[in-house]
């Protein structure tokens, strides 16, 4: 098999030590940059908050949202409302995830550290949750009251003194129903009909409504994820974010039609999601590439899934495992399916992922939903150097250190000696005073 191109559905189709230099950089060069259209009226966009403020928010939900706010923030009782009106089967759901995912980010809390470095010289740092933290909602192609879970309830876990949630208003004025249950079910201290690059502005640097917070996290549109990147002198972000991938590892045990049924869930998330499978051998690769293009023309969300696996979808032959580690440290994707013999073994060969799941029952899925897991995951190859959200990234760290009289003097010479090769003559000079008798 050597043909690519070969599937009318998937992009790429063959062996991976094959693949063309161009199309094996495509594959790992995800990340989309930043459109100048798009850099230049969100640059637009966050002078005009930052100028205006509210009155400028209140003419953007005119002109993006179509709608005529009366006012940015959401009343607490309208959350509830929401929350009480929800189908009882949903609630339930929403409860359980969130429940779960406390589960699974309380054990993250930080410990304070001190240690003597000398004797006498005492270092420490203290962990300190941070004071008000954002959430974003997207209100698009899809809803995902399951995000605001992600954002919420870890800062709720963490500490955080204040968490609020912003999310594109609807024709009545307000976010979606779901994203107000969430919001009330997480613990959100106030919400807002905010949306795209004007909220996380707002956010970013306060209006009159809304206010400032110390860091952003939640996903959205290529506005959203530009805003982001624009405002991170001001706040901190969660990592930049873009489309949904799945990179799926499979031997001969995996079911083909659990595999496909993987990578067309991510696919339904974007048109330019990646979905990627290295299947070991030709058979299963067949079989899986069969499947995909079966469960495809009977995808309820045909259009974006085949936009997607004809942009970024590949079903890639490995002569063995050991060839496919190598390239799944170099994709570093969102979500990592091993669909192998032994997973639990094979994940001590993982080197970059968002977020693994061990064995095919394992589906992606359950972690985007209900085992408490964060989803909130880092893409486009920044899983080499960026983890999932967690707990720590609702705090700062707070370091201090006593040096005590004793030590003082034993300290002052060296230090004056290094201050002076660096021609910082008053700190030499403070370091000195303690050492003299």
């Amino acid at each position: 098999m050597t043909a690519f191109l070969a599937s009318s559905t998937l992009r790429y189709r063959g062996p991976l030590s094959a693949l063309a230099r161009e199309d094996f950089r495509r594959l790992l060069d995800r990340a989309t940059g930043s459109d100048a259209r798009v850099a230049l009226r969100v640059r637009e966009l966050i002078a005009r908050v930052r100028a205006e403020g509210d009155q400028a928010l209140f003419e953007l939900a005119r002109q993006f949202d179509r709608v005529e706010l009366t006012a940015l923030e959401v009343p607490r009782e309208v959350c509830a409302a929401a929350l009480a009106g929800l189908e009882p089967s949903v609630r339930d759901a929403l409860a359980r995830a969130a429940r779960n995912i406390v589960l699974a980010h309380a054990p993250q809390k930080p410990q304070s550290v001190e240690v003597e470095t000398e004797p006498g010289v005492l270092v420490g740092r203290r962990p300190d949750p941070l004071g008000r933290v954002g959430v974003y909602a997207p209100g698009g192609r899809a809803v995902y009251p399951s995000s605001v879970l992600m954002g919420v309830v870890p800062a709720k876990v963490a500490g955080v003194g204040e968490v609020i949630v912003c999310s594109p208003p609807g024709p009545d004025g307000l976010p979606h129903p779901n994203v107000l249950a969430a919001a009330s079910l997480a613990g959100a201290d106030r919400v807002f009909s905010l949306g795209g690059a004007g909220a996380v502005a707002a956010m970013a640097y306060g209006t009159e409504s809304v206010p400032r917070v110390d860091r952003i996290v939640g996903p959205g549109n290529a506005y959203v994820a530009e805003a982001k990147l624009q405002v991170v002198g001001a706040v901190a972000i969660e990592a930049p974010a873009g489309p949904s991938e799945i990179l799926v590892v499979a031997d001969d045990t995996a079911n083909p039609a659990a595999v496909a049924r993987e990578m067309l869930a991510q696919a339904e998330h974007d048109p330019e999601a990646a979905c990627v499978t290295l299947a070991l051998g030709d058979a299963l690769a067949d079989a899986i590439a069969a499947e995909v293009e079966r469960q495809a023309e009977r995808a309820k969300r045909w259009e974006i899934v085949t936009s997607a696996l004809g942009s970024r979808g590949a079903v890639l032959t490995v002569a063995s495992l050991e060839e496919a580690w190598p390239f799944v440290a170099d994709f570093a994707p969102e979500h990592l399916l091993i669909a192998t013999a032994s997973p639990r073994e094979d994940l001590g060969r993982v080197r970059n992922a968002g977020t693994v799941f061990l064995g095919e029952r394992s589906s992606v899925a359950y972690g985007d939903y209900m085992t408490g897991s964060n989803h909130v995951l880092p893409t486009a190859g920044l899983a080499r150097a960026y983890s999932g959200l967690n707990l720590l990234d609702f705090y700062r760290w707070t370091t201090y250190q006593r040096v005590a009289p004793t030590a003082a003097a034993s300290l002052a010479e060296d230090v004056g000696r290094l201050a002076d090769s660096e021609g910082l003559f008053a700190h030499a000079d403070a370091a000195r005073a303690w050492g003299r008798p």
